[in-house]
């Protein structure tokens, strides 16, 4: 008799997705709210719904979604927002995070959680302060009100946090806690191999998907074409003992602030006019791809990783004990004031010291309060506390806490947000994430 595990798992999720969506718009909350809580209630009281092993498969499910995550983020991104926004997402990105993984790591002095070393706090924050993007996009998809600047944040935030995220973990974080001790020195020049190694492989990547998508003209082909880049960029990446997640995202990134550029050049007109070497290197004169198509592009990503989104939170459903959250309810309280603490703080330069700061702009409180609490954790949380060695003592605090504070973040901070924006900040209702 054949089995239809896969036809069935497939349509537990696009059913899940489509029943979300559709309770999403009627009773006007999150989609990620349901998705989270269908997620759970399925896997744990409908079985027969869900009838592959993901613990077995966990690590299969997690190559396979972290691109089409990512993806989908990366493609939101403009360049001449990067441009002009580019130290205000270097901030957020890289100092913030450090920042935030440095006084996290600090709480070591102060005894918070017993038994663990100083490595072990700062893996344990470095899991703690990587974002979610498909879930405060979820939380604030429907509203208005938002400037430009916070909206580019917001999306560069998400990217750029993730990277700088894995990599303290992978390659400071994870040694120096297996090991018991780590070379400063020896850390932060592989730290920063890593980054320069993974930056210089996405560009790559990315000008060679750039001039391969001038040869075709469909959207269909060019959202394939994307996919392919996302996942060959990954894999190269990882195969090469650098950042997978940094390499994809600038990958995509690179692919279209070029497509960006020629848009623009084709609308101004400039391509008739301008003889530089670099234009006609890239064959300036051809599109890639067109506005129109792009807002295809964007819809299925946005899709796909939706998809890809609630196979995580089918991973996560699997890792949720109630009795172990109760067992580590006061670490993970402590946990989650810990981080929002420092999001907060981290957060208050925009909004209190921007202005004594010329390369970073200002957002003023609302923004202030908007960015602190766009911190929602989610899918990269739970794929790097399960990339822990099953030998470590501690694995399973890591997991309760984490899955703790990823569920607290997405409720606690989504329905602070959406509170705000619904009953304090009414606007008629529109596309935040819009382009």
């Amino acid at each position: 008799m054949h089995s239809f595990a896969p036809e069935i798992i497939l349509i537990t999720i696009l059913g899940l997705v489509v029943f979300s969506d559709a309770m999403a718009n009627r009773f006007k909350i999150p989609s990620v709210f349901l998705l989270l809580i269908g997620s759970y209630t399925i896997y744990t009281y409908v079985p027969m719904a869900v009838p592959i092993d993901l613990k077995h498969y966990f690590d299969a499910i997690i190559l396979f979604c972290i691109p089409l995550i990512f993806m989908g983020d990366a493609l939101h991104l403009h360049f001449a927002d990067i441009k002009k926004y580019g130290w205000d997402i270097f901030y957020l990105a890289v100092i913030a995070v450090a920042l935030s993984i440095t006084v996290g790591a600090s709480m070591y002095y102060f005894g918070v959680f017993e038994g663990l070393t100083l490595g072990a706090y700062v893996s344990l924050f470095a899991i703690n302060m990587a974002t979610d993007a498909v879930s405060v996009q979820s939380i604030l998809s429907r509203f208005t009100g938002i400037s430009h600047h916070i909206k580019v944040l917001i999306e560069g935030e998400s990217l750029g946090n993730d990277a700088t995220a894995v990599i303290a973990f992978f390659f400071i974080g994870l040694p120096w806690m297996m090991s018991g001790e780590i070379d400063a020195g020896h850390a932060a020049m592989d730290a920063l191999r890593v980054f320069v190694v993974s930056l210089g492989i996405g560009i790559a990547v990315g000008f060679a998907f750039y001039m391969l998508m001038k040869l075709f003209s469909d959207k269909r082909g060019e959202f394939f074409a994307f996919i392919i880049e996302a996942y060959l960029a990954y894999v190269v990446a990882e195969e090469m003992h650098v950042s997978g997640i940094l390499t994809l995202i600038t990958a995509i990134i690179a692919t279209k602030a070029w497509i960006d550029m020629d848009i623009k050049a084709h609308e101004e007109e400039v391509s008739r006019k301008t003889k530089s070497f670099l234009h006609q290197f890239r064959l300036g004169g051809i599109k890639a791809t067109t506005n129109e198509r792009l807002e295809y592009i964007y819809e299925m990503a946005k899709e796909f990783g939706y998809i890809a989104a609630v196979m995580i939170f089918f991973v996560l459903a699997e890792m949720v004990s109630v009795e172990k959250l109760w067992q580590y309810k006061t670490e993970i309280l402590i946990m989650f004031g810990i981080t929002t603490f420092i999001r907060a703080a981290s957060m208050a330069k925009f909004a209190f010291f921007g202005h004594k700061t010329k390369a970073i702009q200002p957002v003023g409180k609302e923004g202030w309060f908007i960015l602190t609490f766009s911190g929602m954790k989610g899918a990269l949380s739970i794929i790097l506390v399960h990339m822990i060695p099953a030998s470590f003592e501690y694995k399973e605090f890591f997991e309760v806490v984490t899955t703790g504070v990823v569920m607290m973040s997405i409720f606690v901070y989504g329905t602070v947000l959406w509170s705000y924006f619904t009953f304090f900040k009414k606007e008629e209702e529109k596309k935040l994430f819009t382009h």
